[in-house]
């Protein structure tokens, strides 16, 4: 860790009155008028400038900047260029980033307003703006940063209602506690909100507890029509289970995307039984090229959903654009043509990775997505980017540290890629959510926390660089 420079001590100021013993008498006299002069001055002439009304002082901001070992310090760390993000897990904080932080009092909770109930289908505009936070176990925490997401401008945010956090002791035993407040929370801060459902109990089967479907699909589609019930009219889009084309993410079996559409349908009509308004979005896939009982590419698993005929059970499409090493204007086909844009092992003979799917290591991937709807006459939807980012993490044993990119490229990278897709992409694509206002619970040795643009220290602030950037971009 880089150290710190320390204080240098205040000088001492030089005392006049040392002077007297070897002065002359006169001398000392003249000292005590000039003393008796200044005096009267200071009492009958002079005013001290005063501060305008209502003048603060100015924080000093110090962005945070993370080093080789991942320490964060008041310097800029120059990351080469450096998979995307995989799961989310959180661990207890036992560390703090270092560097650019700024004291802030606890959140003050925001006043209970009326929720707005929706009455009409849910609408998007293209792009629309939102942030996946992490609102689950704090509620001081969680309005700091639906505050911080509602001061950038931001409209919508994305929030995972886990399962087994909500109906975990046995089929029909809800705990509503969290949701109940997060919900609260939301309407106050006046934003829109994806949930994303999935994360089976124990009871429910399906590998736990690893990820994956329940053992028996009904169960899940229940609980989902039990979350519309609870919130009618007020949670804005549901995101249904996250990155099924992983086996890790699907009870450690083979991805199998006829599945994934069967519990699409059930939990589309199960939702909209309830409430007919809000957006239902498929799954964000994992961008990969392997293709195996590990992994399924997205352009492959997607057609497959299309084929069950998905097609009746989903408002948008899910997808996830992580931009990797690469700006985000960047063209697919140079980044899956050049070592060092794409995966490096995906270049060596023995992988015998096709060409063609090198193309998910750019953000542009999506519009190969986009190109999967539109063979299937599916060009009526929007495409919801769920997860995109560019990551910083600058350790030299992390796995994704082959496309880090500094922290003002991807203050940079941001921006672009809501400009790119405002000039290119309108009118199908949606919402676009970036990842992550940090789960608090994270650490410097959570690979996720170099995704984020705001990170785990509260009660201390530290945002990168990137969220002061996001918050100035026009949002029209």
């Amino acid at each position: 860790m880089r150290q710190q420079n320390q204080l240098e001590p205040k000088r001492k100021g030089f005392n006049f009155l040392l002077l007297l013993p070897v002065l002359g008498g006169g001398a000392v006299v003249v000292l005590v008028l000039c003393a008796a002069v200044f005096a009267a001055y200071a009492i009958f002439f002079y005013e001290p400038g005063r501060p305008e009304e209502g003048a603060e002082p100015t924080p000093t901001v110090r962005i945070a900047r993370f080093t080789e070992e991942g320490d964060a310090t008041g310097d800029a760390a120059q990351n080469g260029p450096a998979e995307a993000p995989q799961t989310e897990t959180g661990e207890s904080p036992d560390t703090a980033a270092e560097g650019q932080t700024v004291d802030q009092p606890p959140a003050e909770a925001v006043a209970p307003v009326e929720p707005v109930i929706n009455t009409a289908p849910v609408t998007m505009t293209s792009p629309d703006y939102g942030m996946q936070v992490f609102l689950f176990w704090s509620e001081e925490i969680a309005d700091r940063d639906l505050q911080l997401v509602q001061d950038a401008g931001f409209r919508w945010v994305k929030q995972e209602f886990a399962w087994r956090e909500i109906e975990g002791a046995g089929k029909g035993a809800f705990d509503w506690s969290r949701t109940d407040r997060i919900m609260d929370q939301i309407d106050a801060h006046g934003l829109k909100v994806i949930v994303r459902l999935g994360v089976q109990p124990e009871w429910a089967g399906g590998g736990y507890p690893e990820v994956g479907p329940p053992n028996n699909m009904q169960d899940f589609a229940d609980f989902a029509a039990a979350v519309a019930t609870r919130y009618q009219g007020r949670i804005d889009a549901y995101q249904v289970w996250n990155e099924p084309n992983l086996a890790r993410e699907w009870g450690n079996r083979p991805p199998n995307a006829a599945e994934y559409t069967d519990m699409l349908r059930m939990t589309y009509e199960a939702i909209k039984a309830v409430d007919p308004f809000p957006i239902i979005i498929s799954a964000g896939l994992a961008p990969t090229t392997r293709n195996d009982d590990v992994a399924r590419p997205d352009l492959f698993y997607i057609q497959e959903m299309y084929d069950a005929g998905g097609q009746a059970y989903f408002d948008a499409l899910g997808a996830h654009g992580p931009g990797y090493a690469s700006p985000p204007e960047t063209d697919p086909a140079e980044i899956a043509s050049t070592p060092g844009l794409a995966n490096p092992g995906d270049f060596k003979p023995e992988n015998n990775v096709p060409e063609e799917l090198r193309r998910v290591y750019g953000f542009r991937h999506v519009e190969d997505v986009r190109e999967v709807m539109v063979r299937n006459g599916d060009t009526d939807k929007k495409i919801v980017l769920l997860e995109f980012g560019w990551t910083i993490d600058p350790r030299p044993e992390s796995p994704y540290n082959w496309h880090a990119v500094t922290p003002e490229q991807q203050d940079q990278y941001f921006q672009r890629a809501y400009a790119y897709a405002k000039e290119n992409w309108q009118p199908w694509i949606g919402i676009m959510s970036l990842i992550y206002v940090a789960n608090p619970q994270w650490t410097m040795n959570d690979e996720q926390t170099y995704w984020s643009i705001v990170y785990p220290t509260y009660p201390e602030f530290t945002p990168a660089p990137a969220y002061f950037g996001l918050k100035q971009m026009p949002k029209d």
